[in-house]
């Protein structure tokens, strides 16, 4: 019984160890040996949880959703009903809080597997239909309560995180007080902006 309730903890402990040993040391390095020294643990305990580098990795893309989502959430948990409602939540998309919460060299490492893994693939495409349907059910809330008038919701959830994709990479490549990396995140966010049909 102990074992048991004990699971979803271990499981959570050992992925949150496999992305401090992947930051350290980088993803493609990171093995089952790595995290059960981090952890001051047998291999064989990390192996009762994940028999595979490639269930580690598993759990670790459920992990950037899990904290992704607050992006998604934290200071925007309520429904949209108001324009200055939208333009917040279209505010922090566009910010970086995303560090806060995951780092971006292990985040763009779980990327390049895509190519490679075709069962992360198939995680990883999960997870981002998932964020995907967060940002639809916040848009469709702002039309529900008459906050803008768009109806193609699913083409508007696509085309903004097309540019959330795009701009968070592009500006990872400066500082966040870079007066470039302000300059350009202005332009998105007011791009974005652009694309919604207010009430008249």
């Amino acid at each position: 019984m102990g074992r048991k309730k004990l699971g979803p903890t271990r499981r959570l402990e050992i992925v949150e160890a496999f992305y401090e040993v992947a930051k350290e040391t980088g993803l493609e390095n990171a093995s089952i040996a790595k995290v059960a020294d981090f952890m001051g643990i047998s291999n064989g305990l990390v192996m009762h949880y994940f028999n595979t580098k490639d269930e580690l990795l598993i759990g670790l893309n459920e992990y950037i959703l899990e904290q992704h989502l607050n992006v998604m959430t934290t200071n925007n948990s309520g429904v949209i009903e108001t324009r200055k409602d939208l333009e917040n939540l279209i505010k922090s998309l566009f910010s970086r809080k995303w560090n806060q919460y995951f780092d971006d060299g292990v985040f763009y490492n779980c990327y390049a597997l895509i190519y490679r893994n075709t069962t992360f693939n198939d995680s990883f495409k999960q997870y981002l239909l998932k964020l995907h349907g967060v940002l639809k059910e916040k848009l469709q809330q702002a039309h529900t309560n008459q906050v803008i008038r768009n109806t193609n919701i699913n083409e508007l959830t696509e085309i903004i995180f097309a540019l959330i994709d795009g701009s968070y990479y592009y500006l990872g490549l400066f500082n966040q007080n870079d007066r470039i990396h302000k300059k350009q995140q202005k332009i998105y966010i007011d791009h974005c902006l652009s694309l919604f049909k207010y009430p008249d």
